[in-house]
């Protein structure tokens, strides 16, 4: 099982209806105003702590797993996702021309907390891999200049890769959106061992193994939009059409192209498994 907790960094959220929830609401990211955008916010800005407390739930699940299961890990949101969620999207994006020394220190204090968290993680008993999610990419591009990445982001999960591997686990990674430009980073400098995320629109999971798969591990794969609008006919056949594909070639797992929105249909989602399965 797959397991993720954020520290309780202060962040902008705009929050609408959604029926499909049990609460009743779904927040995004405001994209336009953070919680830092000068330095008086920096100073000002109530970082967390790492306690006993922010590690509680993970200890729990480390040790009451059922016999057979592991635990993968990972600090809810990453370092990438963070960083714009406190400055806001808009506002990183001017901060990385206007206050690029700013920008430099909010990344060194999230990173230096979430490898707090990590440090701890790794000596969990249970816990198999480091699986992080940071989405960093969308249809056509990276988020902010892959330069920019390899400067603020990127540092910091060669980080955690590195530390991951020093305790004999492997580091996956969840990423969305088109990371072309960057993943000659993500396998030959930070050593990811596998990538999740795939949209067909973007780059289909077969093509992506068949450039990547020699080098790391491929997981998952099914769209979501089949997903959430196919019907279970439509995504059993792709599961068999994915699964033809890429199973041959190995260091391969079926599986979502991406996390299980509220609005997919429960029907498809288990027709997925039951296919998968079979």
């Amino acid at each position: 099982m797959r397991y993720e907790e954020s520290l309780p960094f202060v962040e902008q959220n705009v929050v609408g209806a959604d029926p499909t929830r049990s609460d009743g609401f779904r927040q995004w990211r405001d994209l336009h105003h953070g919680t830092i955008a000068t330095w008086a916010d920096y100073e000002r800005y109530p970082w967390p702590m790492v306690t006993a407390e922010s590690l509680a739930n993970y200890e729990y699940l480390a040790t009451h797993l059922p016999e057979g299961m592991g635990l993968m890990v990972c600090h809810a949101g990453g370092i990438y996702e963070h960083l714009s969620a406190i400055f806001s999207y808009e506002g990183l994006c001017y901060a990385l021309y206007d206050q690029p020394d700013l920008v430099q220190a909010v990344a060194q204090r999230l990173g230096e907390l979430m490898f707090d968290v990590y440090r701890q993680l790794v000596e969990l008993p249970g816990v198999i891999a480091i699986f992080p999610g940071d989405d960093m990419g969308f249809r056509s591009a990276t988020l902010i200049p892959p330069d920019a990445l390899r400067r603020y982001t990127l540092p910091w999960h060669r980080r955690y890769a590195r530390l991951a591997h020093e305790h004999g686990l492997p580091y996956f990674l969840h990423s969305c959106g088109n990371l072309a430009a960057i993943m000659p980073d993500l396998i030959n400098d930070i050593g990811i061992d596998a990538k999740h995320s795939f949209e067909n629109a973007i780059m289909p999971v077969e093509e992506f193994q068949a450039l990547y798969g020699d080098r790391i591990g491929v997981l998952g794969g099914v769209d979501v939009d089949i997903l959430g609008r196919g019907s279970p006919e439509l995504v059993r056949a792709e599961v068999r059409r994915i699964i033809s594909a890429c199973h041959p070639r190995g260091r391969f797992c079926i599986g979502s192209g991406n996390s299980i929105p509220s609005y997919i249909p429960v029907e498809n989602y288990l027709a997925m498994l039951d296919e998968a399965l079979r």
